[in-house]
């Protein structure tokens, strides 16, 4: 049987083609991926002490200084903010409110406008 030159010819260039060894690039080692991990508000508590609120928090991870701000809520009411300046030397922040009924307590805890924490006392039924 005969087979027509010219299939003979692609086959050829084909198997020559398809067997020779092609480097797929996949580098040994990938480059290192930068992470920037938000900061996070750690141990924070809310805790009654007589007639007063208290809030104590943590700031770990990397952050620029900014102010560290609190915003005080009995249920959906707004009770009042404060704030407190953070930086890497100083992680740690306290937040003390007047509050001499019982209620249905929230801080809630931001880092630069960002809110990182919420933190809740019920002393009552919401």
């Amino acid at each position: 049987m005969r087979r027509s030159p010219l299939i003979l010819t692609v086959a050829a260039v084909l198997a020559g083609g398809l067997s020779g060894c092609r480097y797929a690039f996949v580098p040994a080692v990938p480059t290192p991926v930068e992470v920037t991990l938000t900061p996070r508000v750690t141990g924070a508590t809310l805790e009654r002490s007589g007639t007063s609120l208290t809030v104590k928090a943590q700031v770990t991870g990397r952050f620029e200084p900014a102010y560290l701000k609190v915003q005080w809520f009995d249920g959906s009411r707004p009770l009042g903010e404060d704030s407190v300046y953070l930086d890497v030397s100083q992680p740690n922040a306290s937040f003390t409110m007047d509050a001499p009924a019982k209620g249905a307590y929230r801080a809630v805890l931001s880092l630069g406008g960002v809110v990182l924490r919420q933190v809740e006392l019920y002393e009552v039924q919401p």
